[in-house]
């Protein structure tokens, strides 16, 4: 099992961020389901979310390959961050706060450390 705290921090900000995303409105800024009505992006973007949450969990669980998984959710993370970066200007973009980057930016550097904890 996972015996990295800095990790496990990120995960947790991670999904701490999908609980903001809903708050932000974030299917408005994803390319396709901001097409779609508001309600119907909702609940795509919702239930998107399953499948996502059950492969983290299973990695988590079952992977036999933990480390491999560890070092792409790491460099997800760091990549979010520059996703996050690249939409800020978009006109649907509701993470303005200092709660919403506070949550982004550290999970990112949580990334960035792990990441370095696992090539050192």
């Amino acid at each position: 099992m996972i015996d990295n705290s800095i990790f496990l921090i990120g995960l947790s900000l991670i999904l701490i961020h999908e609980m903001d995303a809903i708050r932000c409105k974030e299917w408005r800024i994803f390319p396709g389901l901001s097409l779609l009505k508001d309600k119907t992006g909702y609940i795509i973007f919702l239930f998107a979310h399953i499948p996502i949450f059950y492969f983290l969990v299973w990695q988590l669980t079952s992977s036999s390959d933990i480390e491999t998984f560890r070092m792409g959710f790491d460099i997800f993370l760091i990549l979010h961050l520059g996703l996050h970066v690249l939409y800020l200007k978009h006109k649907n973009n509701e993470f303005k706060d200092w709660i919403s980057w506070t949550i982004i930016l550290g999970s990112a550097m949580c990334g960035f450390f792990d990441l370095i904890i696992l090539c050192w």
